[in-house]
């Protein structure tokens, strides 16, 4: 299992594959950007690795413009059976370019979890942007994020929410600096 890491417009993000699904996607933090990707991984995934391969382009069709709903399996690991029935209830029914609330998921779930048991299983996501947990937002605002760099978290989120990628191409740096 060897990760690859792509720059994006909102931060450096590693991608781990074990062959047959994608386990992690993470974001990492400005300090180990360099221009050509991350330190521990590049633009270019493993050739011995196509789900890896599959992954990179499509996070780049994703923040291309073209691409707003990935098709990669997926595995979700050692999480709570609650955890995984709401990050797979927000998968499959919260569709890009739309938002719901921590509440709304809650209900919608099933689990009988409280809107901020909901707040804490998105910051848990293993799976960052491919499981799209920005798509949840407070029933007053934006709510929280973890997927962006320190103090631009929220901005991040707004700006991941503001265009469907499918609408428009995204544009900007992944050196969290703020967004366009």
């Amino acid at each position: 299992m060897v990760p690859a890491t792509i720059t994006t417009p909102v931060r450096a993000v590693t991608v781990t594959s074990n062959g047959q699904s994608i386990i992690r996607v993470e974001s990492r933090e400005p300090d180990v950007v360099t221009d050509g990707g991350a330190e521990g991984g590049t633009d270019q995934a493993d050739a011995s690795d196509p789900l890896l391969t599959e992954a990179l382009r499509q996070l780049r069709a994703y923040f291309g413009g073209t691409l707003s709903t990935f098709d990669l399996p997926l595995d979700l690991g050692q999480i709570s059976a609650t955890a995984r029935t709401v990050l797979t209830t927000l998968d499959e029914t919260v569709a890009s370019g739309t938002t719901i609330t921590y509440g709304e998921l809650a209900r919608r779930s099933g689990t009988g979890i409280h809107a901020r048991g909901i707040g804490s299983i998105m910051g848990m996501n293993p799976l960052l942007l491919v499981i799209a947990c920005h798509r949840v937002v407070a029933s007053d605002g934006l709510g929280s994020y973890s997927g962006g760099c320190r103090g631009t978290a929220l901005e991040t989120k707004r700006w991941l929410l503001d265009v469907p990628s499918a609408i428009s191409p995204r544009t900007g740096s992944a050196r969290c600096t703020p967004l366009p």
